[in-house]
C-alpha cells in the first residue's frame, strides 16, 4: 500500500483523524456545557441535580470547587487534543495530496509539540491544584513521563525536518 496521494495509507488516517476530531468536538461541546452547568449549580442550590455532588467531610462549595476542578482538567485535556488531532489531519491533507513538504505543515507540527507540552504541563498543574484542595483523598504525585517529553522532543525534530524539506523543495523550484 502507498504511503502518499488518494487511496493511500494516509487517505485512511486522514479519515480516522477527521471522524476522532469529529467526536472530541462533541464531548467538548458537551464537557463545555456541563463546566457552565456545574458553574451556575455550585451558586444556586435551587437547580436540578446542583444538590447531587458530594466529597466525604466537604461542605457543598467545597464539593463543587473539586467536581469543577475535575471537570474542567478533563475539558483541557480534551482541548488540547482537538488541536493536536485537527492539526494532524491537515497535515495528512498534504500527504494525501501527494505534497508533504508543504510549509505549512512546520507550523502545523510545531503547535503539536506545544499542545502536547501544555498537556503534560496541565497535568502537572492539576495534580499541585487537587493536591491543596481540602479532599480527604491525597492524590498520589505525578511522575515525569520520559515518553511524553520524548515524544515532543521527536516531534520538534519532525518539524524541522519538515522545514529543512521544504526549503530544498523551494530551492528546486528555482533551479532550472
Amino acid at each position: 500500500m502507498r504511503a502518499l496521494g488518494p487511496g493511500s495509507l494516509s487517505s485512511f488516517l486522514k479519515a480516522v483523524l477527521d471522524l476522532v476530531r469529529l467526536l472530541l468536538l462533541v464531548a467538548l461541546t458537551v464537557l463545555a456545557a456541563g463546566l457552565l452547568y456545574g458553574v451556575l449549580a455550585a451558586f444556586n442550590p435551587d437547580m436540578p441535580l446542583a444538590d447531587r455532588v458530594h466529597f466525604a467531610g466537604l461542605d457543598r462549595i467545597q464539593a463543587w470547587t473539586v467536581a469543577l476542578t475535575r471537570m474542567l482538567t478533563v475539558t483541557l485535556f480534551v482541548a488540547g487534543v482537538l488541536v493536536i488531532v485537527s492539526r494532524l489531519s491537515e497535515v495528512f491533507a498534504t500527504l494525501k495530496a501527494g505534497d508533504p513538504f508543504h510549509p505549512d505543515n512546520v507550523i502545523r507540527l510545531r503547535v503539536v509539540a506545544g499542545s502536547l507540552a501544555a498537556l503534560e504541563l496541565v497535568r502537572y498543574a492539576a495534580w499541585t491544584f487537587s493536591a491543596i484542595l481540602p479532599t480527604q483523598v491525597s492524590p498520589e504525585g505525578p511522575e515525569l513521563s520520559i515518553s511524553a517529553w520524548f515524544s515532543i522532543l521527536v516531534v520538534i525534530v519532525l518539524a524541522e525536518v519538515f522545514r529543512e524539506g521544504a526549503r530544498l523543495r523551494r530551492e528546486a523550484e528555482l533551479t532550472i
